[in-house]
């Protein structure tokens, strides 16, 4: 690794001034601009924003990228724009830069749209000349080449300028609703008008609730691509057991699965082995991995779109399921059936879960399991929530957890529709301590899910490529190994 300080000094020997250093950089390169297409997704882009300029006539729309985050001193988390950013803009992968900002400005018949944004490190002389060798944030020939100005322009099919020119865009006296908290000078240029403001993070996400065919396209890919990754891990599950830290193996195997096809991750992989599968956010992934013990992966592929997969299995690490992991299990599936059957155009959003918990209290009960604060008005979908702890799904996109600002009666009161793409993923957690349960169920977590677009006639599994019962596990696994 670079010794990135040498970015904050003129340079290393006394003797040598900054103009000294200046004149080594300053001329003998190529001109290497780019003609670039128009990204696939750019048209769809604008149908967005044009829904936004129809939802706020007459103000000016202010939606920042995000910028970097410091992960240690001088090192950056990779850059992620913001899932509002992203979706007005059609922006890609790595190309995405930091404190890039989408401005829709009012006029007489809607909006005009321009993308502040920084543009290639100038080199030579002049403002910025010096960036593209001592900025070690922003310089090329430290974090690599951006698009100019114009490539940007014909990349994502929008009007682009400078970011040096925003503070004079958002001089002019206009309402104005802004996303904040992602941008600290787009937060100090404007006044914060908190209701409006609220409005409009409300808006972006209804926005994204029922997803286009080009997104629906994209999830595809995504889902795809973290069902290979499953594959990945079965076949590399025995090399895991030989590991102190098994469980890093399992995530770094997914991750380089993710790295390849995608942009990376869409959150952190959980690798949940033994008991730590009770743990519903397993992310330290620190624990060994043993036969005889389930595993409960939890993971998804983030496409350089954006886009991202959610797929949870809980899978025998030796191959076949001990007689009470398969009780379990066989109770989680059947959940999980109940769930699906309950997908359909029409139905309220919350009858998959109401579905699926209804399973799980039937089995429970039969079991004889009687949790403490049972009364005979509780509802089916809390009467055992020690041992379920939360919903069973999620709205899924560009997020994992998609569209967390909309309004309740537009996302978890409201009615499933086409081009809603969610998750169904109910599951058990056995604590280890948990002295309300048998002994051998203690230390055991199931939870099964899978991704769903809901279509005119009832809902399509994106992840139809991975198993779900107790035998198809078995069978998946015996042939992949």
């Amino acid at each position: 690794m670079a010794d990135q300080s040498g970015a904050r000094r003129t340079d290393r020997k006394e003797s040598e001034g900054p103009a000294a250093v200046a004149d080594q950089f300053r001329g003998g390169w190529a001109t290497t601009d780019l003609k670039l297409p128009v990204a696939p997704g750019a048209a769809y882009a604008a149908k967005r924003r044009a829904a936004v300029s129809e939802r706020f006539p007459g103000e000016r729309i202010v939606i920042p990228s995000g910028g970097l985050k410091v992960r240690s001193n001088d090192f950056d988390y990779a850059f992620r724009p913001h899932s509002a950013f992203v979706h007005l803009t059609a922006e890609q992968g790595t190309q995405a830069v930091p404190d890039s900002v989408l401005v829709l400005e009012p006029t007489g018949s809607g909006h005009s749209v321009t993308l502040f944004t920084r543009p290639r490190s100038p080199r030579g002389d002049g403002p910025n000349g010096t960036e593209f060798y001592r900025d070690r944030r922003h310089g090329e020939f430290w974090i690599g080449r951006r698009r100019t100005l114009s490539e940007t322009a014909d990349a994502l099919g929008i009007e682009v300028a400078a970011r040096d020119d925003l503070e004079q865009a958002l001089g002019r006296s206009v309402p104005t609703r802004v996303l904040r908290g992602e941008d600290g000078r787009v937060d100090a240029l404007v006044p914060p008008i908190p209701q409006a403001d609220a409005e409009l993070v409300a808006f972006l996400s209804e926005l994204r609730l029922v997803k286009d065919e080009w997104e629906i396209a994209r999830l595809r890919e995504a889902v795809d691509c973290t069902v290979a990754g499953f594959t990945d891990v079965v076949s590399g599950l025995q090399e895991a057991t030989r590991h102190a830290r098994g469980e890093r193996w399992i995530e770094g195997t997914f991750n380089r699965r993710a790295r390849l096809g995608g942009h990376g991750l869409g959150f952190d992989t959980i690798a949940a082995a033994g008991p730590h599968a009770c743990v519903l956010h397993w992310m330290r992934n620190d624990g060994p991995v043993r036969n005889g013990d389930l595993l409960l992966l939890d993971a998804g592929v983030e496409l350089d779109s954006f886009y991202t997969g959610d797929v949870t299995r809980t899978l025998p690490v030796g191959g076949h399921f001990t007689e009470v992991q398969r009780r379990v299990h066989d109770l989680v599936f059947a959940a999980q059936s109940a769930g699906i059957a309950a997908l359909r155009p029409g139905a309220p959003y919350g009858a998959f879960h109401d579905a699926a918990m209804r399973v799980i209290a039937e089995g429970l009960d039969a079991w004889g399991l009687r949790p403490y604060g049972r009364t005979a008005s509780t509802p089916a979908a809390d009467l055992y929530r020690r041992y379920t702890l939360c919903g069973s799904g999620h709205m899924l996109g560009l997020d994992c957890h998609d569209c967390a600002g909309a309004r309740d009666e537009a996302y978890s009161a409201a009615v499933l529709q086409p081009g809603h793409v969610l998750t169904v993923e109910p599951g058990l957690y056995f604590q280890p301590d948990d002295l309300t349960v048998p002994a051998e169920l203690r230390g055991i977590g199931v939870r099964i899910e899978d991704d769903f677009v809901i279509t005119s006639s009832g809902a399509e599994c994106l992840s139809s490529g991975l198993p779900r019962s107790a035998e198809e596990v078995e069978a998946w696994m015996a042939s992949v190994r």
